[in-house]
C-alpha cells in the first residue's frame, strides 16, 4: 500500500517541482510581486496568527545591538532553560555569568493571562557576501507569534511587560560598577579608559545597612525614604520634578559616610560614579560628565568642603570692593602677582554656579533615577545655596557612636547577638564619652586567633576610659586658657583705666596731650584746605 502511495505522490511531486522552477525562471519580477501579494491576502484571510519580528540590530545602528531585542532575550531565558532542546550561550556586558537562550529556529510557548503566545528565534543570510567590521551578516530576529482575537492584548500590555521584565532581569544580573572620571587631555580627549570620560571598576564593597552602625530608627528611615524613591518615577513626572535627590552626609571623620555611600548603592543594586572635582577642567566638561553617566546610580562627590573653592565665593565677591579699597597700592600689586601665579598652577575652573547647575539644572533631568550624594565633615563650611531643600533633599547625620551602632558592631566583629556582661559598662562610657564608630571597630576587632570576645571587649572599655580622660584634661586646659584669657583682658582694662586717671591728675602732662590733639587737628584742617586749593587749580586748567 505504501509503494502505490509514493508511486501516486512522485509525479505529483516532480510536476511542482517543475512549475516552481518554471516560476522562478520565466515569470517577470514584477508579476511574481503581485501574485506574492495576493497570495499572502488569501492566506491571511484564512490564517488566525500574526506574526511580530524584533531584528536584533534596527537600521541605524551598527555598533549595538537593539535595546528590545537584548529585553526579550533576557526575559525569554528564564523559560528556554527549561523548554529549549538546544541553546546558546551569550557572554553579556557587565553581566556575572553567562546568559543562556534558544537557539536558532527554536519555538518557545509562554502564557500571558491565560493566552498563549509562540517565540521563535531565527536568522536570515545575507542576500550577498558581505564584509562587515562591526557584526554579523546574519541577520538575527525573535518572531512572536499570537492570535489575532489577542492583538490589543499582546500589543498595549504584554510587549511592555516583557520588556519591563527583561531590563529588571538585566539590572538584577550586571556587574555593578564603581566609576571615577578621567582626567581630560588636551583638546577634551580623553586618552585614559579607551577615549570614555570614565573608568569603573567591578563594584564589591560589601557593605549593607545590616552592617551599618547606626540607630535601628534612622537606618530604617533612610532604607524607606530610598527604596519610595526608586519606585517613584510616575510621582515625579506627576508634580514635574527631575527623578533624582540628592543627599547629604555630614559628620566627624570616622563616622562612617564611605560606608553608608556602599550600603545604599548594595540596597538599591545601582552603579557609583565617585566624581573628582579638581579633575573637572571647567563647567562644561562637568555637564558632559553627567550626560555620560546612567540611570539607576549614585554621583559622589566626597569631601565637597575641600574639593574646590566653592565654599563662601558669594561673601567673598561682596566684600571685593571693600577689601580693594583698603589695600595699599603695593598690597595690590603683589596680590595681582599672586593670583595670576595660583592662576597658570589651577587647572579647574568648574565655579559654584555651574555645579548648582549640575545638581538641579536642566541638565540633571537627562537619564532619571539618581542619587547625588555630597559628604563633608563641616557642614558650617558649605554655601547654604548649595545645600538648601530641593538640591540636598535629605541631610544625615552621622556622629559618634552610641550603643544601638556600638551592638551592632559588636554583632559584625564578635557575633555576640543579644548581650555581655560588659555591656552595661559600655553603655555607661559610651554616654559619657565621645568615639567614633571606625576608633570603636578598631578596638573590638581580634588582633590574634588566641583573642576572644571578652579580651576584645576589655580592651574597649579601656580606650574608652583613655578617650574620657584625655577628653577631660582637654576641657580643664581649655577652661583654664579661657580663665587665663579673661585675667589678662581684665588686667589690661585695669592698667587703661589707671594710666587714664594718672594723665587726668597731671597737669603738665594733661597740656601736653591737649596741645597734641590740637595740633593734630590743625594739620588735618590744612591738609584739607591745601587738597580743595589743588582740585581747584586742576580743574582751572
Amino acid at each position: 500500500m505504501m509503494q502505490d502511495v509514493w508511486t501516486q505522490l512522485g509525479p505529483t511531486i516532480a510536476a511542482i517541482m517543475f512549475s516552481y522552477t518554471m516560476y522562478q525562471n520565466y515569470f517577470p519580477h514584477e508579476l511574481r510581486g503581485h501574485i506574492r501579494r495576493y497570495t499572502d491576502k488569501i492566506v491571511s484571510y484564512f490564517y488566525p496568527y500574526m506574526h511580530i519580528i524584533f531584528h536584533e540590530h534596527e537600521t541605524d545602528g551598527w555598533f549595538e545591538r537593539s535595546k528590545p531585542y537584548v529585553a526579550i532575550e533576557r526575559y525569554l531565558s528564564k523559560n528556554s532553560c527549561t523548554q529549549a532542546k538546544r541553546l546558546k550561550a551569550n557572554s553579556v556586558k557587565n553581566g556575572e555569568s553567562l546568559v543562556l537562550t534558544m537557539d536558532d529556529h527554536e519555538e518557545i510557548t509562554d502564557e500571558y493571562k491565560g493566552e498563549k503566545v509562540w517565540w521563535t528565534s531565527s536568522q536570515k543570510a545575507a542576500s550577498r557576501q558581505t564584509i562587515s567590521l562591526y557584526r554579523e551578516d546574519e541577520k538575527r530576529y525573535f518572531k512572536l507569534k499570537l492570535h489575532r482575537k489577542n492583538r490589543d492584548l499582546i500589543t498595549n500590555s504584554y510587549l511592555k511587560y516583557v520588556l519591563d521584565e527583561g531590563k529588571a532581569i538585566s539590572v538584577r544580573e550586571r556587574q555593578r560598577k564603581l566609576y571615577t572620571n578621567n582626567k581630560g587631555e588636551a583638546g577634551g580627549w580623553y586618552r585614559y579608559g579607551g577615549g570614555r570620560m570614565w573608568s569603573g571598576v567591578v563594584f564589591e564593597h560589601p557593605s549593607t545597612f545590616d552592617t551599618l552602625a547606626m540607630d535601628p530608627n534612622k537606618k530604617k528611615e533612610i532604607m524607606d525614604d530610598l527604596e519610595t524613591f526608586s519606585k517613584s518615577k510616575d510621582y515625579y513626572a506627576k508634580i514635574g520634578k527631575a527623578w533624582k535627590r540628592g543627599y547629604l552626609l555630614y559628620g566627624p571623620p570616622g563616622t562612617g559616610k564611605s560606608s553608608m555611600i556602599a550600603a545604599m548603592a548594595n540596597f538599591l543594586q545601582y552603579d557609583v560614579y565617585d566624581l573628582e572635582l579638581t579633575s573637572v577642567k571647567d563647567n562644561t566638561e562637568l555637564r558632559k560628565l553627567l550626560i555620560d553617566t546612567t540611570s539607576k546610580s549614585i554621583i559622589v562627590i566626597e569631601d565637597i568642603d575641600c574639593s574646590l573653592e566653592l565654599t563662601g565665593q558669594r561673601e567673598k565677591n561682596k566684600t571685593k570692593d571693600k577689601e580693594d579699597k583698603e589695600k595699599s597700592e603695593e598690597d595690590a600689586v603683589k596680590e595681582k602677582l599672586k593670583k595670576e601665579l595660583e592662576g597658570k598652577e589651577k587647572k579647574s575652573e568648574v565655579t559654584l554656579s555651574g555645579l548648582l547647575n549640575f545638581i538641579d539644572g536642566l541638565w540633571s533631568a537627562i537619564g532619571g533615577e539618581r542619587l547625588i550624594v555630597f559628604t563633608t565633615n563641616y557642614v558650617e563650611k558649605l554655601d547654604p545655596a548649595l545645600i538648601r531643600r530641593g538640591r540636598m533633599d535629605k541631610h544625615i547625620v552621622l556622629s559618634y557612636c552610641c550603643f544601638e551602632s556600638f551592638k551592632v558592631l559588636a554583632h559584625n566583629y564578635l557575633n555576640i547577638i543579644e548581650s555581655h556582661v560588659y555591656f552595661p559598662e559600655i553603655r555607661r562610657l559610651l554616654e559619657e564619652t565621645n568615639m567614633t564608630p571606625a576608633d570603636i571597630a578598631e578596638n573590638l576587632m581580634p588582633k590574634s586567633s588566641k583573642e576572644n570576645a571578652d579580651i576584645c571587649l576589655e580592651r574597649l572599655i579601656k580606650a574608652l576610659e583613655t578617650a574620657k580622660e584625655e577628653a577631660k584634661l582637654k576641657a580643664e586646659e581649655e577652661d583654664r586658657a579661657k580663665e587665663e584669657a579673661k585675667l589678662k583682658a581684665e588686667e589690661e582694662e585695669r592698667t587703661k583705666v589707671a594710666e587714664k586717671e594718672k594723665e587726668e591728675k597731671d597737669p603738665e602732662k594733661k597740656k601736653e596731650l591737649k596741645d597734641t590733639e590740637e595740633a593734630k587737628n590743625a594739620d588735618g584742617v590744612n591738609n584739607k584746605e591745601n587738597g580743595a586749593k589743588e582740585n581747584g587749580d586742576v580743574s582751572k586748567d
